[in-house]
C-alpha cells in the first residue's frame, strides 16, 4: 500500500514538473517589442528599441544616499530641438525635454510633474531636476 502511494505521488509530481515550461529567451518583450532582458529600451526619439549603454552620451548620477550609482542617457534629434533622457528612478522609461529659445537649454514640459532641465556641462551635460542637479 505505501509503495502504491509513494509512486502516484511520484507520477503526480512528475506530471506537474512535466507541464511547467523554461522561460523563453527574449520573452520579455515590451508594447513596442524591446527585450528588456537584452538591456534594450524603447526610444520616442529614434522609434525604435536602444541600449542606453551603448548612446554617446551618457551621464552619472551627482549624488546620491543609495550604495550604487546611476547612469542615464541622453539622445538629441537630429535638429536639437529635442532631447529625451532616460531616468532610471522615473515612472515614465524617458522624458522628452523641449529646446528653449536660441539657448542650449532643454526643458520638460507641464505635462511632467517635475522640472527636468538639460543643459551643457564642460564637456558635455547636466541635468537639473528641480533646481537640483542629478546627472553630469
Amino acid at each position: 500500500m505505501k509503495k502504491t502511494i509513494l509512486f502516484s505521488a511520484m507520477f503526480l509530481g512528475t506530471l506537474v514538473f512535466a507541464q511547467k515550461k523554461a522561460p523563453v529567451l527574449g520573452g520579455d518583450r515590451d508594447v513596442h517589442g524591446c527585450i528588456g532582458s537584452a538591456g534594450y529600451t524603447y526610444s520616442q526619439i529614434k522609434n525604435n528599441c536602444i541600449r542606453t549603454f551603448d548612446q554617446k552620451i551618457k551621464l552619472k548620477e551627482v549624488s546620491t544616499d543609495k550604495s550604487y550609482t546611476t547612469t542615464t542617457a541622453v539622445i538629441f534629434n537630429k535638429s536639437m530641438t529635442k532631447a529625451e533622457v532616460f531616468i532610471p528612478d522615473g515612472a515614465a522609461k524617458s522624458i522628452i525635454l523641449d529646446k528653449q529659445g536660441k539657448e542650449k537649454i532643454w526643458k520638460s514640459g507641464t505635462h511632467v510633474k517635475d522640472i527636468y532641465v538639460l543643459t551643457p556641462h564642460k564637456k558635455s551635460y547636466q541635468i537639473k531636476k528641480n533646481d537640483e542637479i542629478i546627472y553630469q
